[in-house]
Order: C-alpha cells, then structure tokens, then sequence
C-alpha cells in the first residue's frame, strides 16, 4: 500500500475557533473540574470550567489594556505548568496569537523568535527568563514590549491592568472573531538542524483534530471522568495538542514543571492516562530492572518481563494460552502490580511520541497492564497523523491515520502527509512552504512504509540516512533505538557516512549508573571518565551493539565504538529540548572522536 486516507468523522464549524472549547465545558458544566493545582507538594486543588474561564477572561482583558490587539502575538517563556494553559488560552481570547519559548534557548535564538513573530509582549516564569529576554532585545536592537510579566510573581501585575481593559461586549467580538483558517499559534521546530522555523498552527488545525481524535476509538481513552498530568514541554506541539485535546474531552490535567518531581507527583495525583515520549517509559522500565537486581529479585523480574512480552503477544494474535494467563496473574501480583504503582498505580492508557519505542517495551508495557499507543507527527501536523488506538493496535508501528488525515508513501520512501492537521506554513518563508508541500502534501523528511491494513512504521529519517563508503545505505535509528534501552546507557549515536564502515558514539546515563556499578560489584562512586575507559563498561556496551547488530546486515553492522564521558546536553546544543539528537551538532562537537575511531582503525 502506498496512500492511505481516513475520512473525518467530526465537522466544526468555520466560524469557530480554540477558545470555543472552554465555552462548550462552561456551559455544559460550569462546576466540572477540568484542572487541577498542586499548590504545595501531594496535594492537588481542583479548579473548575468556571474558576478558569473567569480567570483567562481577566487575563485577556489585561492584554488588551495593555495594547495588545487582535492578530498580534505574545510570547510565552516557561516549563510546564498550569499558568502555561491559562495565559494560552487568554492570549487567544484576547484575540491574539500564542508563540512559544523554551526556556532553555538561548539569547540569540530568543532574539530571533521575537523578532520573526513581531512579538508585542511576553509572559516568562521567573526573573532569569525575563533578563533574558531583555537580553535579546538589547542585543539585536528589537522595540521594547509592551510588557513583559513573571509568572512566579502570581502574575497579579498582569491582572490589576484588567479594570481599565475593554468592556465585556469588545472582549467577547475578540474572542470570537478568529475562524478555523486563522492562526492560533506559532510554533517553532526544536531544529535539529539550521534556524528553527515559525510553524504557523491554525484554529483549525488544533479543534478539528482534536474532535477527530475524540471520535475516533480513541473517545474511550481520554474522557470526561480521565485524569492526566503533563510534564513534557508545553512549547513543544506534543503536550500543546494533548492539552487541546483533554479540553475538548474535559479531561482534568495536573501539571509538573519539575520531572524530578514526576514519581511523587503520579503517586499523589495517580492519572489513568499518561503523554510521554520514549525515554520515560525506558527509565520506568530500567529503574524497575535495577530496584529488582538490587533486591536479588533480577531473575524474578526477568522471567516477569518475559511472561508479559510473550502475554501482549498472544493478546494481539487472538488468543492467550491457559497456561500464560495463569503465569500472568502470578506475576501481577508479584510485579506489575508494583511498576503500575511506580507510575501512580492507576494508568492504563499512554501515548508515546517524539521518537520510536521499540517493540519490546511496546509488548512489555501492555503485557504489565499499560497500553502504550505510538503515534507519529511533527510540528508541522500539529502533532499526532497517525496512531494507534483500541481495537487498531499494531506494536512496532505508529498506527493509522487520525480521521481527517492522509499517509502517502514516495517512490523515494519520503513519508508525506495531508488532512486537517497540516499546519498553514512557515511564517516569513513561503518558498520553504512551496518546496515542502506536494500537491497539498506535506513531505515529513521521514522515511517510512505502510502494510497492507495501512499501518505505518518509520524506518528513519531522509537526511539521517548514512551512507558507507560502499555506497551502503544505514538507517541509524535502527541500531541506536536497541541500545539506548539498555539501562546504562544515555544516548547512541551512530555515524559512517562516507566511511568504510559504521562505528557509534555511546554516552551513558550518571542516575543509573550507580547501581550499575553495584550489580557488577564495582566502586559506585567512580567518575564517569573512569567508567569510560573501564573495561567491563567496555565489555558490557560491545555485548549490547553484538545483540543490535543480529538486525542487521554485516554491512550496517557497528564495528567501533568509543564512550564518551560526558553526555549529551540540551544545554550544548545537543539535544532538542525534546530530547531529540541534534546530529550535525555531536558531529561538530565530537569531531575529535570520530576521527580517532576512523584513523585508529586504519592503522
């Protein structure tokens, strides 16, 4: 199969816009929590449709005092937390456009967001986001904002504005003015390469995909009676649907700003549906397997995650063997009853985007009781083209499309996509737009492939593809996704292009490394520079790319390694902030490396 479209089953009218789902919850219940607030550690206070409602019109009414108009944008620089979907949607019910920041970014690319969004005003988490800023516009000579508040301050500055704001009847024809063809936010790529560019996400892109979601199987997933809590950057456009997106079902969201906070905070909140990317469910799996070694319970756990793997299986093949039910009621009692604790005892439903799970802790997961469901987008869908969903569940593939959306395959294998999701464009650049879109098409820049039932699976990425000196073609994410699994490890990256043969840079990760070093009964408090030269660090690594290699052909197979020290850093410029490699970046940075493998070897 090489197109697959799926069409709508939900239709909302052109002439409304995001902030009607905060209207639609208010009138239908005005009392229905749709958050919660964790206002001192384990305790979390409902705040009612009403309460927010009330709250972003004051907010809007503050902004529109303050000079903002409608179509003007205003920036919003924080981690996630509760005020980031409150000033959100108050932007847009004051009529304007909400572009994003992480908070990690840098002066220069602050700078560069204000400057293409000819931002008006900016909304930041503390004093350090608001220097910042101040830094940027200092630095490339940018008009002074209209404002710019701090939410640690209780944004109540903001709020007093509101009493010398329009009148209720202007706020709500501001409000109500944006139709489904206008833009609701600017979203800039994370950019693992070049200048991140303003993805321009529509009204419609954001209410017609997320009511197509909610009828689709996925209506038993994420409900009015669910509860969620979202710790993932809300400027990246995965949380920033699934926000959209428990509004539309009025789903309750908790927030964590801090993920060193998120074991506590699931077990005090306790969700039943949770948004991840991969490398949250690889550390709840890792940290169960090192808590069981360290316990002398290793074996226990292993033959547990066997019975679980072999049990989601058997599930999705039809039919479950007596004997490997009663195998698995065993092992709930005796672990995953235990792991489900681990994430707050009540999910049963997860979505895990951002980057490939592999199919292993797909089938473990679901084995354990906790339905993962992959899915695949970007920036430019708004997120999710395509998932998978109950009923419509194939591991090792990232599903279907959404209702509304199309997956067509290129005769280069370019994964291109269409439907309600695709984004209006990138702002300032109409030729990028032109060059990226195919006869209504958006070409993703992944390589991919659909089977006969139209699932989709990714195979890796257009430019990431390597080639060898042979002329051999290497999709890293293969060999990189197995071993990053592995509990001491951080990040994999593998290299080769133009050489004659594939090597890989391995970092490994500093919180598991310690009970590493216990299980092997080796010092637990050496450097990471001593633990990458050790040679059972070695050892264990070169068994770990042994066992990714059997995927692959010799060709495509991993003859060198190097560890290096030091990990990979979002900081560096390394990582996206969500957590995605910034290849050319390592490439530059690790240089050195690189060249030693490749003239060691040549030697």
């Amino acid at each position: 199969m090489q197109e697959i479209i799926i069409p709508p089953v939900a239709e909302t009218p052109h002439d409304s816009n995001a902030t009607d789902l905060v209207e639609d919850q208010y009138n239908q219940d005005p009392n229905h929590a749709l958050f919660a607030r964790q206002h001192q550690a384990g305790e979390w206070t409902d705040v009612s449709a009403e309460e927010f409602r009330a709250d972003v019109q004051t907010i809007a009414r503050a902004l529109a005092a303050k000079g903002i108009k409608a179509g003007d944008s205003v920036a919003i620089m924080s981690p996630t937390r509760y005020e980031w979907t409150l000033l959100d949607l108050a932007i847009m019910y004051a009529g304007a456009v909400t572009v994003p920041i992480y908070e990690t970014s840098s002066p220069s690319q602050i700078a560069w967001i204000l400057e293409d969004s000819m931002v008006k005003a900016a909304i930041v988490e503390k004093q350090e986001h608001a220097r910042a800023v101040h830094a940027a516009i200092k630095r490339e000579g940018l008009p002074d904002l209209n404002g710019i508040w701090v939410m640690e301050a209780g944004l109540d500055d903001l709020r007093a504005h509101a009493d010398s704001g329009p009148d209720a009847n202007e706020m709500e024809q501001r409000r109500s003015k944006a139709n489904l063809d206008d833009v609701a936010t600017i979203v800039y790529t994370s950019g693992t390469t070049g200048k991140p560019k303003g993805c321009m996400i529509t009204h419609g892109n954001l209410v017609n995909l997320s009511m197509n979601v909610l009828r689709s199987e996925m209506s038993t997933v994420l409900t009015r009676d669910s509860k969620t809590v979202l710790f993932i950057p809300l400027a990246h456009i995965f949380a920033r649907f699934i926000s959209f997106q428990a509004l539309a079902a009025g789903a309750k969201v908790g927030h964590t700003p801090d993920v060193k906070q998120l074991v506590p905070d699931l077990k005090s909140y306790q969700p039943d549906f949770l948004l991840a990317v991969p490398r949250v469910f690889e550390k709840v799996y890792n940290s169960a397997l090192l808590n069981a070694q360290e316990g002398g319970k290793g074996k226990i756990f292993e033959r547990g995650a066997e019975v679980a793997v072999d049990y989601s299986k058997a599930t999705e093949a039809g039919h479950v063997p007596v004997g490997l039910r009663i195998k698995h009621w065993v092992f709930d009692k005796l672990l995953y009853t235990k792991i489900r604790a681990a994430m707050g005892g009540n999910v049963k439903d997860a979505i895990s985007g951002g980057g490939p799970l592999g199919a292993y802790l797909s089938h473990f997961f679901r084995g354990v009781g906790v339905n993962i469901k992959q899915g695949y987008g970007l920036t430019e869908t708004t997120a999710p083209v395509t998932v998978n969903r109950p009923g419509k569940t194939r591991v090792g593939s990232v599903g279907l499309p959404v209702p509304g959306c199309g997956i067509r395959i290129a005769d280069d294998g370019e994964i291109l996509a269409s439907g309600v999701c695709v984004f209006k464009g990138y702002r300032n650049l109409p030729d990028k737009t032109a060059e990226e879109m195919v006869d209504g098409w958006f070409a993703t820049g992944d390589v991919g492939r659909l089977d006969e039932q139209g699932y989709l699976t990714i195979t890796g990425r257009k430019k990431e593809i390597l080639v060898t000196a042979s002329g051999k073609n290497v999709a890293p994410a293969q060999l990189e996704d197995q071993i990053r699994a592995d509990s001491l490890i951080s990040q994999v990256v593998v290299v080769g292009d133009n050489q004659k043969f594939v090597a890989a840079i391995i970092t490994l990760d500093e919180e598991t490394a310690p009970s590493w070093l216990k299980q092997h009964d080796l010092d637990q408090d050496m450097s990471m520079v001593e633990m990458s030269k050790h040679p059972a660090v070695a050892e264990h690594v070169q068994g770990l790319i042994d066992q990714a290699n059997e995927s692959v052909s010799r060709a495509e197979s991993i003859r060198e390694f190097r560890i290096s020290a030091e990990d990979f850093t979002i900081e560096a410029g390394q990582m996206t902030p969500s957590l995605k490699i910034r290849r050319e970046a390592i490439m530059r940075d690790y240089t050195d490396l690189i060249d030693d493998i490749y003239q060691t070897a040549n030697q």
